[in-house]
């Protein structure tokens, strides 16, 4: 089960970014709030940066 653990953090961190608020089509009287509208992108990056960073640990 530890081999999921990652996966659990990853979906901790979406949570937490949909929890502020998602983007409700037709709703388009608000101003853009990057939190809220691209929460999804922004933790997809934030793990991709990281995997990242850990690849290049690893290979040294």
């Amino acid at each position: 089960m530890r081999g999921l653990e990652p996966l659990r953090r990853a979906l901790r961190v979406v949570d937490w970014f949909e929890a502020r608020g998602v983007y409700v089509p037709g709703e388009d009287n608000h101003p853009v709030s990057p939190w809220r509208d691209f929460g999804w992108l922004i933790a997809s990056w934030l793990i991709t940066v990281a995997l990242f960073v850990v690849f290049f640990a690893m290979a040294a």
